[in-house]
This record gives C-alpha cells, structure tokens and sequence, in this order.
C-alpha cells in the first residue's frame, strides 16, 4: 500500500493569481508575487502542490472548457518558468442558480476527496489556503490546517470568521511556511 502524504490545497483565483473575474483569456494570467518560490518549498519538500478551485463561469456560459484549460495551462506554463511545479488541478463548473446543487463546488469536498483518491492524500495532515471562506472551511470537515490570505476580495466578516476557525496568514509563503512546521512538528 502506498503510503498516504500530505498535499497543499490551494485556491487559485486571489491566492495564486490575480482574480480577473471569469477568467478566459489567458494572457491576463498574472501569478501574485509570492507565489512561485512558496510552490518551489512545496516542491523541493515533495509535498503535492493541488490547485482545487470554483469556476463557475462555465456553467454560466462566461467562459468555455476551452478557455478554462487555456488558462490552466498558462498558469503551469508560468510557474514552471519560475521553477515551480503544480502536481494536479481540480475545478468545479458548476454554479447553483444554473446546474444546481454539486458536492464539487468549494466548499463541498468532492475535489478534495477525489484529488486524496487519485494521490493518495492524507488529508488530516493537509494545508486548505485561500483568500475566501470557501477555500479554508473544507479543512473542518477533512482535517487538516485552513489558512486564509486575505486577497483585496475577501469580505472582513470572513477574516473575522477564519481568525476564529482557522488561521489568517498575510502571505501564501507564510502559510505555506506556517504549515510545514505543523507537520514537521
């Protein structure tokens, strides 16, 4: 039996890019500062790297599958530039008001649950960050550390929420950081 390991769960919207709402174009991919070399310590530590993110501009006709793939692609493509390494990408397409109810949509845990089946995840020993209550909740849940990095987007009554829930880091280095001594620990 392959032996279970942790995975960083990180939203991609806000945390790992710039949030251009309903991303389809992507030559408007613009990777946030910290983020290559915060990948590159996953990377380096053979932690798994695991983009899990809501877009549900597809199901509202905002954005194609196509479009969607074009820019997870050129997120890889940028990062790998850098020297960093995304190890799988999951994302939901559905939204309520259109496809209705999904157990994929954050925070549902039908993404993490399938990324910690198809990489043999240990999700109590996992890192959930994001910059929205949706990206950190899921850590209730499965187990695991939620760490928020409030993006200009996120609402102050979810800092609020995630001060007394979770954890609140002003980087993704620094939660990234913040989790690897818990692990370590």
């Amino acid at each position: 039996m392959k032996t279970k390991r942790p995975a960083a769960f990180l939203d991609r919207d806000g945390t790992l890019i710039e949030d251009a709402h309903y991303l389809a174009d992507p030559a408007r991919v613009h990777v946030l500062p910290d983020v290559a070399p915060s990948i590159i310590a996953l990377n380096e530590r053979d932690l798994l790297a695991i983009v899990i993110t809501n877009q549900s501009g597809i199901a509202q006709g905002l954005v194609t599958e196509a479009q969607y793939d074009a820019t997870r692609r050129r997120l890889a493509q940028l990062l790998a530039e850098a020297g960093a390494r995304i190890d799988a990408t999951y994302h939901c397409p559905h939204h309520p008001s259109v496809s209705g109810a999904c157990d994929c949509r954050k925070p549902g845990t039908g993404m993490y649950l399938q990324a910690a089946r198809e990489h043999a995840i240990d999700l109590q020993r996992s890192l959930f960050v994001g910059d929205r209550r949706r990206d950190v909740e899921p850590a209730l849940e499965l187990g695991g550390i939620g760490i928020l990095v409030p993006s200009p987007a996120t609402p102050p009554n979810e800092v609020h929420w995630a001060r007394t829930h979770a954890g609140v880091a002003h980087s993704l280095a620094e939660a990234i950081n913040r989790w690897i001594a818990a692990i370590d620990g």
